[in-house]
């Protein structure tokens, strides 16, 4: 956790105001801190991120377990914002940020007068970004927006699980992940620009935006033939076979995604027949056939295990892959090469599981210099940064800066 590098982690010196609850604002913000950014959480003081609470089971303390997997390396001063003196301490704090990321709706920062109009005049340089379920702008943009709501209505769920099926979104948060990637894009971008002309910008990140970014095979079908995207399972649009199959004690991936590997696989599991067929000759005629193709394929792939097609198609060189659990995926021998868990120390829950760094930096890997911060773990800290002591600071607690 306290590991060092022979040189600073790309964001050192970068100061992030985390501004955020829940998922997409965390997240961003956790990716900008594990690249050496001094994030500092800005917390309602008594709840804090309602994240905190979330999940329905209990930690040895207060904080969930999601909680502490959207946090690490920040810290947290607790601030009420709805007062005249919690907004004081806020604008020193703002005078040394480069970044500030919030994901309130559309007018609440307004309201509480620290929007970006705002800001910017007490700091031209800050990089500002509003993360919401659809934008600052536009009809919809006023309503809550949660990543069913953005899956919904940006159309993944319509192109989401079986033709007979009903409605299902992605299993993993896809708007909200999505959303924090993109945000840490554009936000890394007004950056650098800033470096360069001094001024920073608004960014506007949403939920609904970064979903339907995120269609681009299906757009595009849609585009180049008018024709509306459908479910597919877990096959696709663009080659067939590609997706999972029946074998005899359940179900594999597998794709022959060009006609090269469309006779290799004919060949190796013994159906040469296949790659002559009329109906199979071509990958668009064996996408106009896709669900009679399968049928076809997994009256041979009944016959072995999943694990013993998986094997034999690889060796020929066919991708193929096992339907991993979660806990496979963390367990297998790539997954625990690739670090994708790892633990951390926490003054309260002893060592926490964390996901591991989905990107890996070769010349300044990231690091985990702070367990995810215990509400307001460090508000004295920031506020003897800021110069904050004293009668100032006893003026600034009777004005309610730092209570509920």
């Amino acid at each position: 956790m306290n590991a060092s590098n022979a040189k600073p982690l790309p964001l050192a010196g970068v100061r992030v105001l985390d501004v955020s609850q829940v998922m997409a604002g965390p997240y961003c913000c956790m990716l900008l801190a594990d690249l050496g950014a001094d994030v500092i959480k800005i917390e309602p003081p008594g709840t804090g991120d309602q994240t905190r609470g979330a999940m329905g089971f209990k930690m040895k303390g207060s904080d969930s377990m999601g909680f502490l997997n959207m946090n690490r390396n920040k810290r947290s001063v607790t601030l009420n914002l709805k007062t005249v003196a919690g907004k004081k301490v806020f604008f020193e704090l703002v005078k040394t940020a480069d970044i500030l990321v919030e994901n309130y709706r559309p007018g609440v920062m307004k309201k509480l007068g620290i929007d970006y109009s705002t800001l910017k005049e007490i700091n031209p340089g800050l990089v500002y970004a509003s993360i919401s379920g659809f934008g600052q702008t536009g009809p919809w943009a006023d309503r809550p927006g949660f990543d069913l709501m953005a899956q919904a209505m940006s159309g993944v769920m319509s192109v989401t699980g079986y033709p007979d099926g009903p409605p299902v979104k992605a299993g993993v948060p896809v708007a909200d992940i999505g959303c924090a990637l993109f945000a840490v894009y554009g936000i890394l971008s007004a950056y650098i620009g800033k470096t360069k002309s001094g001024e920073g910008q608004f960014i506007d990140a949403s939920l609904f935006d970064s979903a339907l970014a995120f269609s681009i095979w299906d757009t595009c079908q849609y585009w180049g033939t008018g024709i509306e995207p459908e479910k597919l399972g877990t096959a696709n649009h663009m080659s067939a076979p590609y997706q999972a199959m029946q074998a005899s004690d359940g179900y594999f991936v597998m794709g022959a995604t060009n006609q090269k590997l469309w006779k290799l696989l004919c060949d190796k599991i013994g159906r040469p027949e296949l790659f002559e067929d009329p109906l199979f000759k071509t990958n668009p005629l064996r996408l106009a056939n896709r669900l009679l193709l399968a049928r076809e394929l997994e009256k041979t792939f009944v016959t072995k295990t999943s694990e013993e097609w998986v094997e034999l198609l690889l060796a020929e060189g066919i991708p193929a892959g096992p339907i991993n659990t979660y806990p496979q995926a963390f367990d297998s021998e790539h997954g625990k090469h690739r670090k994708m868990r790892m633990e951390i120390d926490h003054p309260v829950e002893g060592k926490v599981p964390n996901i591991g760094f989905a990107v890996k930096l070769m010349g300044t890997p990231q690091q985990v210099t702070r367990h995810p911060p215990l509400l307001g773990e460090h508000t004295d800290e920031v506020l003897k940064e800021l110069g904050i002591s004293g009668s100032e600071l006893k003026i600034l607690e009777e004005g309610g800066a730092f209570n509920p």
